[in-house]
């Protein structure tokens, strides 16, 4: 039987994706209340129906919030499939019923809407079981390809200098570190999305062979954002910071940032303490810190110098409660700096044994 190459077969998918996107998270949850509020105001337009759809109308407002609510409900297939299936059962029941005449002119645009809505929310849901595939068959699950070429370009630590590799996510990201630290050999090897164990699975690649005198590690966000136990989230930094060891790297944990829902109302995506509680972020911080400190490694401590009076991160620290902006690096950057130059000052000189005269 002839085989389709995984690289063509992920292409083909990808096509298939652009002719399907995906909605953004935020104009899903819009996409979804709307149909619910249709569902409902359509229902008063034909008699015996809003009877018969009230429990539809309940499961859809019921999945929308589950989605919300859940750490990866937007990634959940069954929830989007458990959604449509209301939808068309909706759509079938208004059909089946007698329409009073005349039908109202506005009761037969919402209709209109609906199935156009049903069209659009039935492709997202599509694109998302077709990424869903094209992710399990993935080879790079670590997603290694990201810095092969970087990798392959970047010199040996040059003399006289200590070169430093910070490990992460998208918060690693996005830091801009030749911005920040332009007299140091510090190297980003941050990805976004990624969790711990993704992470482990850089640890040679992009760490170990780039043979930095010091990693700096930040990670467990997208951990906890995805329902990843604090058990499994400790196992990860701990095979992190051992392998760093072995190699004769020195490891340093940083905390995770808090979060804020502070401009949730600009935008419904930035609800982050649905997905990320704080008690969950503080809790995995307590164990970081005292891991390092039972380990004698460095603790690089963010959290108190960006947290607010009410326990969140201050909201001029980020703009969507989660990712800092430039005004949060650079509460980060020196606090950072302060902890690698520890490391990398050269030992004192041993002091000189006084020798007296008898």
């Amino acid at each position: 039987m002839n085989r389709v190459p995984l690289g063509l077969l992920l292409a083909a998918t990808a096509a298939l994706a652009q002719e399907r996107p995906l909605l953004p998270n935020a104009e899903v949850v819009a996409y979804y209340t709307r149909v619910a509020n249709l569902m409902e105001a359509t229902a008063a337009a034909v008699p015996g129906l809003a009877p018969a759809a009230a429990p539809l109308v309940a499961n859809a407002r019921q999945s929308l919030a589950a989605m919300r609510a859940a750490s990866t409900g937007f990634e959940d297939s069954s929830l989007h499939f458990g959604f449509l299936g209301g939808l068309r059962a909706f759509l079938g029941l208004a059909d089946a019923l007698p329409k009073p005449h005349p039908f109202p002119a506005e009761a037969r645009r919402q209709l209109t809407e609906l199935r156009e809505s049903l069209d659009r929310l039935d492709s997202h849901f599509r694109a998302l079981l077709e990424l869903k595939e094209a992710q399990a068959r993935n080879p790079d699950r670590d997603n290694l390809s990201r810095y092969a070429d970087a990798n392959a370009r970047l010199p040996a630590p040059p003399p006289g200098r200590q070169r430093v590799v910070f490990l992460g996510d998208s918060i690693t990201d996005g830091w801009r570190l030749n911005e920040y630290f332009p007299d140091h050999d510090f190297v980003n090897r941050g990805i976004g999305g990624q969790i711990t164990g993704q992470m482990l699975g850089r640890m040679k690649a992009d760490v170990i062979d780039r043979k930095p005198a010091v990693v700096v590690v930040l990670a467990g966000t997208n951990d906890i954002a995805r329902g990843v136990p604090l058990e499994t989230i400790r196992s990860n930094l701990t095979m992190i910071v051992d392998l760093a060891a072995a190699g004769q790297i020195k490891p340093v944990l940083a905390s995770v940032l808090p979060i804020h829902d502070y401009h949730k109302d600009r935008d419904p995506s930035f609800e982050r303490t649905r997905q990320r509680p704080m008690a969950t972020i503080r809790a995995l911080n307590e164990w970081i810190a005292a891991f390092s400190k039972n380990r004698g490694f460095s603790y690089l401590d963010y959290f108190p110098h960006m947290v607010d009076a009410g326990g969140f991160l201050k909201p001029e620290l980020a703009d969507d409660g989660l990712h800092p902006n430039p005004a949060g690096y650079r509460v980060m950057a020196p606090l950072a700096l302060e902890v690698v130059d520890k490391l990398l000052a050269p030992p004192p000189a041993p002091k000189k044994k006084r020798r007296f005269p008898f």
